[in-house]
């Protein structure tokens, strides 16, 4: 995400996988991305990149969460990439 530094501490998913938005997870559109709450664990996030929210959209898509990466311009790869391991951590995303 633009001007977010990646943080080295995001947990290790395995993104060579299919993933998805899980199914009790509803997502809010805000100006700034969205919010995601997990009806299940009672989880809030803030997704705050709108390009963020279009790609944990997209997911399904696709037969791995590295092939919607793939999308994403190589610059921001490595912030979208730890995004989605600490939404699949958090269990906002279900392994397809």
């Amino acid at each position: 995400m633009p001007g977010q530094r990646v943080d080295p501490a995001a947990p290790e998913v395995d993104l060579g996988r299919p993933w998805r938005l899980h199914p009790q997870v509803a997502l809010r559109d805000e100006p700034f991305g969205a919010l995601a709450y997990h009806y299940g664990n009672r989880r809030l996030i803030f997704l705050r990149s709108p390009d963020l929210v279009r790609l944990v959209r997209s997911l399904e898509r696709f037969d791995s969460a590295d092939a919607a990466l793939a999308a994403v311009s190589p610059p921001q790869r490595a912030a979208y990439r730890a995004a989605l391991a600490r939404l699949a951590a958090s269990g906002m995303l279900d392994a397809g």
